[in-house]
């Protein structure tokens, strides 16, 4: 962890910085020029359809969902958002973060030395966690593998089949639930803005696997859903106590 670019994944909530390391070249590097982007562009708009109408999913059946950075920082989460149930492990640095969700409640248990925390399960007011990682069962609002911000990130795309590739503008992802990135002192490495990714849709015409090859100075990250229609079983926790407040400023990606 001695490169200049640092990543950071968060999941469902999850916290601090989780900083890992990647990058090579500095400096943010120039726009994807605009004839390349207008000579794909409808090419580009039928594929980038073909990915969004993939992650309806969300919102109508149970599903898995898998998010690994440069195999720093990893995510597991099973999510029903239909019947409002949701459980995410976080794991960074060999230390974990839990998290369940049913209906209204939200517990999160932490390994993580936090200021002001202990690592009992507390019990959080979701109205006071960062609105980037919003605690909540709205439609489109919880996905933990963040897949519309990989989409509305990607600058150029082609399908071919049941595959579609093309190019991200990572700079653009900004902060959420999933993937991400963020620049080190001296900006996003060059390339940034024109990062490879390869993304999969099954037969059900489903976003099954979203991936960003390491390139240009940044790690590889990967997005993958799966167990579709599976029974999502929500414990809540014995004895959890009320989050403190000192909690909820950490909460989120910062810096």
């Amino acid at each position: 962890m001695t490169r200049r670019a640092a990543v950071a994944a968060l999941s469902a909530g999850t916290m601090l910085l989780l900083g890992c390391s990647a990058g090579a070249r500095t400096g943010t590097g120039p726009a994807a020029p605009a004839s390349t982007v207008g000579a794909e562009a409808s090419t580009g708009a039928e594929a980038i359809e073909l990915l969004r109408s993939g992650t309806t999913f969300i919102d109508r059946t149970s599903f898995r969902a898998d998010v690994d950075i440069a195999s720093q920082v990893t995510t597991l989460s099973h999510v029903d958002n239909v019947n409002k149930r949701a459980v995410s492990t976080i794991s960074a640095s060999g230390q974990v973060i839990e998290i369940r969700m049913t209906g209204n409640e939200v517990y999160l248990k932490s390994e993580f030395d936090l200021p002001g925390v202990g690592h009992e399960w507390m019990a959080l007011d979701p109205a006071r966690v960062p609105s980037d990682f919003a605690l909540s069962f709205a439609p489109g609002k919880n996905d933990p593998g963040g897949s519309a911000r990989l989409i509305n990130a990607i600058v150029t795309a082609r399908a071919d089949g049941s595959q579609i590739v093309g190019t991200i503008d990572l700079t653009r992802l900004g902060a959420g639930n999933g993937i991400n990135l963020r620049a080190g002192p001296d900006g996003f490495p060059d390339g940034a803005r024109s990062n490879p990714f390869q993304a999969t849709i099954d037969a059900e015409g489903r976003l099954v696997s979203f991936l960003i090859p390491a390139a240009n100075g940044m790690p590889n990250a990967s997005l993958r859903y799966s167990d579709f229609g599976t029974d999502v079983d929500v414990t809540r926790p014995q004895k959890a106590v009320p989050a403190p407040d000192a909690l909820y400023p950490q909460l989120g990606l910062h810096g």
